[in-house]
């Protein structure tokens, strides 16, 4: 993870690449490597310096103020920001600086300060998945390592996984019995385990049948378990077949279950008139369901 685009960049910080070439031009607030066809390029000295100093331009500094500081001075003027802001964007500029150091210090000291001030559950809707987003479109251009993708992510599941066991057994008096689980071939579980932390919150009762769970597996516990709601997604799609044919096979297979289906499926869910599978884009359309 040491070479980014003006366009990486863009996505990254949240600066328009045009904004950035007039820095660079005018402020020389920093000088991009090259090409050898003359291509800008930065590695993560450069994108951590353009965080730094999209956080004080946010916070009010002008960009020819900032330009005049070392590098130190703007490190340590972003480090006293960083020390009483909860402001959203400057968290997740935190977690992208110390995901290209590998830092998991760091990357847990911004989930417990925003826990204290947002709360658990909002502190991953507001502060991690987007951050994830933002890694996810990186990844796909080849811009973040799998690495640096699967260290964080793995930082963030077991933060999950140890927030679920804190919670007590469903105990809502209207509690309902949910299933939530990944297709064949799906492994992208963060989201699917954010919907079990917030069902098994609610006081419903949870079983997890997690990642690449094959059809007739599934079929076998809803039949012993006799669940009221399923929960699933995908991120990219289904490996094979449509998605309508899928949520079909669902839909016919448990027709007295509700279920419940996010990522990818779900713009199928909206064109087709499944009359028991719903589509689901947020956690409180989880929570309208439950």
């Amino acid at each position: 993870m040491d070479r980014y685009t003006i366009a990486d960049l863009e996505k990254l910080t949240g600066i328009m690449a045009g904004t950035i070439r007039i820095w660079e031009r005018r402020y020389r607030i920093i000088k991009p490597h090259r090409t050898d066809t003359n291509r800008r390029w930065y590695d993560d000295d450069d994108l951590k310096r353009i965080i730094n100093i999209s956080i004080l331009y946010r916070h009010g500094l002008k960009i020819s103020k900032i330009a005049e500081l070392t590098g130190p001075q703007i490190a340590d003027q972003v480090a006293n920001l960083m020390k009483d802001s909860s402001d959203s964007d400057t968290q997740i500029d935190s977690l992208i600086m110390a995901m290209t150091e590998f830092n998991e210090n760091a990357i847990n000291n911004v989930l417990l300060k925003s826990t204290i001030t947002r709360g658990f559950e909002v502190t991953f809707a507001t502060i991690v998945f987007p951050f994830l987003k933002r890694v996810g479109i990186m990844w796909h251009t080849g811009s973040v390592d799998i690495g640096a993708e699967h260290f964080v992510s793995n930082i963030f599941r077991k933060r999950l996984i140890a927030a679920i066991d804190s919670l007590p057994p469903g105990n809502n008096p209207d509690r309902k019995k949910v299933i939530l689980y990944l297709p064949e071939n799906e492994f992208h579980e963060l989201g699917l385990l954010f919907y079990a932390f917030a069902v098994s919150k609610a006081g419903h009762e949870v079983v997890y049948l997690g990642q690449s769970t094959p059809f007739n597996a599934l079929a076998e516990v809803v039949e012993r378990w006799h669940a009221d709601i399923l929960v699933t997604g995908t991120l990219t799609g289904l490996p094979s077949g449509k998605p309508e044919e899928y949520l079909a096979r669902l839909s016919s297979a448990f027709s007295s279950s509700k279920i419940l289906v996010s990522g990818a499926l779900a713009p199928a869910a909206v064109k087709k008139a499944y009359g028991n599978v719903f589509a689901v884009s947020s956690l409180n359309d989880l929570k309208k369901h439950l």
